[in-house]
């Protein structure tokens, strides 16, 4: 049986500047005592590849900073035959976002080959076609699993929990990083509803809100200006643009910003889902398989 197990691949914390960065480190090295580390590596494709330059075996498995890693991670094995795959494919596995209740491949656990990663051409290294502009996710060998494994703490502070937002409300608002008309038909429709739910869910968690403001705010400079969209993959640029808004007064905003929306016919209320509703909408609410039938 052809198979890998995630213990016998190198595990990466990869980290930027994430505020609970030095602390999800610290348990990650609780569980992987052999963890190794890349920190402050300037642009994903850059980082992913210092990721593999350090990597001692072929395949290895990053760990985003925000994320916190489930210990049943560590007993994996993926069978490659059950699978239908080689051992050339990349896997990505689903993450829970603490804010909102998702769960698909945001901030999730992944497994790369290093040579595959040394030879990819993504974000600040793109090869110019849309869909590798802010993204890793369209390869014909990466693989996409429905178990979940992480929870990524993304509402660490307003920064970081604004930041998460706009990012996914950038890029739930494309078509495979294309800009498109009509986002309910021509956006993939699980895609559609987590930009729905980034954009109105999250008021019970501490600094919820400014993830629902990111994310409208990210939605609508997609479908209301020209803004250029591939600066999202540009965290000086996102920390940049963070010191021009982060005193504006949030729920104001958030308002603003669903007036312009419903302008552009999404089905949005100007005003968020509030603490209580919040919390119900989780309560009840069953995130679909990230792959239908597999």
């Amino acid at each position: 049986m052809a198979s890998i197990k995630v213990l016998d691949c190198d595990i990466v914390f990869l980290s930027y500047d994430e505020p609970n960065a030095e602390k999800n480190y610290a348990d990650l090295l609780s569980k992987v005592p052999h963890a190794k580390r890349i920190h402050g590596v300037e642009g994903s494709d850059a980082a992913h590849k210092a990721c593999a330059d350090i990597s001692e075996t072929k395949h290895f498995v990053t760990v985003d900073g925000d994320t916190i890693v489930d210990p049943k991670f560590l007993n994996v094995v993926l069978d490659l035959d059950q699978l239908g795959v080689d051992d050339d494919y990349q896997f990505s596995w689903c993450g829970n976002i603490d804010i909102n209740g998702l769960k698909y491949g945001n901030g999730s656990l992944k497994m790369w080959t290093k040579d595959f990663v040394a030879n990819m051409k993504t974000h600040e290294n793109t090869d110019g076609s849309d869909d590798t502009q802010i993204e890793f996710c369209y390869f014909d060998n990466y693989y996409q699993l429905n178990q979940n494994f992480s929870t990524s703490i993304i509402s660490s502070t307003p920064h970081q929990a604004w930041r998460a937002g706009f990012r996914e409300g950038v890029k739930m608002s494309l078509n495979r990083g294309a800009k498109v008309q009509d986002l309910a038909n021509n956006t993939w429709w699980q895609n559609y509803h987590r930009l729905l739910i980034w954009m109105n869910v999250g008021a019970d968690v501490e600094n919820g809100l400014y993830a629902i403001m990111g994310a409208r705010d990210g939605c609508q400079k997609i479908l209301a200006t020209d803004w250029d969209h591939s600066v999202t993959r540009d965290f000086k640029w996102l920390n940049e643009y963070w010191e021009e808004i982060k005193d504006l007064d949030v729920e104001k905003m958030i308002a603003e910003y669903g007036e312009v929306l419903q302008e552009q016919g999404l089905p949005i209320s100007k005003v968020a889902l509030d603490k209580e509703q919040s919390k119900f909408f989780k309560t009840v609410y069953i995130n679909s398989d990230r792959v239908l039938g597999r």
